[in-house]
């Protein structure tokens, strides 16, 4: 009596497809996180976050560390940054951890004004 194979689909072929989706995703992802350079809690507001440009200048404030356009700089690099500007009207995005002490905050606004940066944005959380 002669034996019968049984008929099964080889699943190679999805398996190769399903690590090249798997690895397309790791590596689109990893362009996501350079948007922000620091991790931030924003505060809640009920307009949230619009549109921002590319041309704009983006300045992050948390506790402890401070971005400009997605680069970690302390506040003498940011104030050498700041100098070299030279369209005074760009729009500024500020965007402020909620538990960021008064006085940077402060601090970051009186270099804005020193180099007249008054075309501010300031972003929260969109509330849930």
């Amino acid at each position: 009596m002669r034996r019968r194979e049984s008929l099964t689909q080889d699943m190679t072929p999805l398996v190769d497809v399903v690590f090249l989706l798997l690895i397309f995703f790791l590596v689109t992802s990893v362009f996501k996180k350079e948007e922000l350079a620091l991790l931030l809690n924003l505060p809640q507001g009920k307009e949230g976050e619009k549109m921002i440009e590319k041309r704009n200048i983006v300045i992050e404030l948390s506790k402890d560390a401070l971005a400009l356009n997605h680069e970690k700089l302390d506040f003498k690099s940011l104030d050498e940054k700041l100098a070299r500007i030279e369209d005074r009207e760009r729009p500024v995005v500020v965007r402020i951890d909620e538990h960021v002490e008064y006085g940077r905050i402060i601090r970051l606004f009186n270099l804005l004004k020193k180099h007249r940066l008054g075309n501010l944005a300031l972003i929260e959380q969109k509330e849930r």
